[in-house]
């Protein structure tokens, strides 16, 4: 049993994000069940207990009864079999944005990475806001080498990006030539876009719309709408 997916574009934990959020712990199974927030990509910056403890009191302010600030900070706690072990038992994992391409080695190979997957496969939930949506999808630009990078690869033939409505915009035309045969999924800020289960279709919540750039053309979805990949 699949679980589902959830991908936000930035100013997580305010404004109209509650709508995907809310809808995310109620397909992991509703109020009582482990919820964990991975703040790997604030790590660079020091910034992973601040905004991993803005998650925690998000989520409980939602309704979400046991949420749990995971230490998966670096390589090693990645490897960590207790980390593993918390990962594998959570319904909702949840993983903060910050330095994509720090996320992305941190996780890919690791235990962690391992133990989201089969909790993905077993029904559970996985999320990320801007750098924690970006590596799972099958590629994802990195802006400090402003290269395309091989992301987790949860989502084939897909790149996301971030922050659409601010600077994310301008990433996305010029990422089109380089990965053609990608679809280019442009999320806005306080915009999140969830999985319904079934191959590929996805519906729109929060407050701005999500741009898909395919086959040469461009559309754009607002909440409460849904569209296919």
């Amino acid at each position: 049993m699949r679980g589902y997916i959830l991908l936000e574009g930035g100013s997580e934990f305010g404004g109209q994000m509650a709508e995907p959020d809310k809808r995310a712990i109620e397909l992991a199974g509703g109020s009582d069940v482990q919820v964990s927030i991975v703040p790997t990509a604030a790590f660079p910056d020091r910034n992973h207990q601040r905004a991993g403890q803005s998650g925690v009191r998000w989520f409980e302010r939602l309704g979400a009864k046991q949420v749990t600030l995971l230490p998966l900070i670096d390589q090693a706690s990645a490897n960590q079999f207790s980390v593993a072990s918390a990962l594998r038992q959570s319904r909702l994992i949840y993983l903060l944005g910050g330095f994509p391409h720090y996320l992305a080695q941190t996780l890919a190979g690791s235990l962690s990475w391992q133990a989201m997957r089969e909790a993905y496969d077993t029904g559970a939930v996985i999320g990320g806001s801007s750098a924690g949506a970006m590596i799972l999808c099958q590629h994802y630009y990195d802006p400090d080498t402003q290269r395309i990078r091989e992301g987790l690869n949860l989502i084939p033939q897909a790149c996301l990006v971030p922050h659409h409505n601010t600077f994310g915009k301008g990433w996305a035309s010029s990422l089109v030539p380089s990965i053609p045969y990608d679809v280019i999924v442009g999320v806005d800020e306080q915009t999140g876009l969830i999985d319904n289960g079934v191959k590929g279709e996805w519906t729109v919540l929060g407050k701005g719309v999500v741009t898909i750039y395919k086959g040469g053309k461009t559309m754009t979805y607002r909440s409460g709408e849904t569209f296919s990949l």
